[in-house]
């Protein structure tokens, strides 16, 4: 099994002089090139993907592969309208993903390599490394979620605001851990920030070993992938946590 380690040569005061500065910053090589190689095989190649959407309520839904499976094309051509219809007006996303922090606690698809993951991004080195960049007195955990992004795909405007203000002070920064290889910027799937007026302020094309950290609450989205994308957008994504 590949050890999971942090790039040794990072920077990390001038990661946190960039993030105090501008409340986001990217962390290229975050990870030893061997251990980047090793999560994006994986995530490329051995993953029981299953399909992320919100539903009428606005909540959250997942749909196993049984699940998919049982809808047929047909019942997942009405999901995936009746999903971009609520895009027109109100949040809503579609992509695959794996729940990793339920799928761990649930003891899901034992010995499986994302496992290992899961377990890296809540060990000591990495929350401190995201605490230090942040420069938050203390991060506790991460949630985490593998996500792969396939044409058409998409996560519209939302803040990372819960419904209960302690639980979205608890999460102190979002982060993004991207294994894209050779993504074009014409394929879309862009992360983006987006300032008071509506106009986009920045946006960030999908990387390899790339570390994004950016400041909750604020104002982002993920552009559609395009029809004509040759290849998934795949991440490891979520939040730095202090409870």
């Amino acid at each position: 099994m590949t050890a999971l380690r942090l790039n040794p040569a990072l920077e990390v005061e001038a990661y946190a002089e960039t993030f105090a500065r501008e409340g986001v910053v990217q962390i290229r090589d975050v990870l030893e090139p061997e251990a980047a190689e090793h999560v994006a095989a994986m995530l490329n190649n051995a993953m029981p993907w299953e399909m992320a959407l919100s539903n009428a309520m606005g909540g959250d839904e997942t749909l196993s592969r049984d699940a998919l499976a049982a809808l047929g094309r047909d019942g997942i051509a009405r999901k995936l309208q009746d999903v971009s219809a609520r895009a027109a007006s109100g949040f809503a996303y579609v992509y695959l993903c794996y729940p990793m922090i339920r799928a761990y606690v649930q003891r899901r698809d034992p010995g499986h390599p994302i496992h290992q993951v899961t377990e890296f991004i809540n060990s000591r080195p990495f929350l401190d490394f995201g605490a230090a960049v942040i420069r938050a007195a203390a991060v506790t955990k991460a949630d985490a979620q593998a996500t792969f992004y396939r044409p058409n795909d998409f996560l519209t405007l939302h803040d990372d605001r819960t419904d209960q203000t302690a639980g979205t002070a608890r999460r102190k920064a979002a982060y993004t851990l991207g294994f894209t290889r050779g993504w074009r910027p014409d394929w879309g799937g862009q992360l983006l920030f987006h300032d008071d007026a509506g106009e986009i302020a920045r946006g960030l094309t999908p990387g390899f070993n790339m570390l994004t950290l950016f400041g909750v609450p604020r104002m982002h989205s993920v552009a559609p992938v395009a029809p004509y994308a040759a290849a998934p957008r795949l991440s490891v994504v979520g939040w730095l946590r202090d409870d």
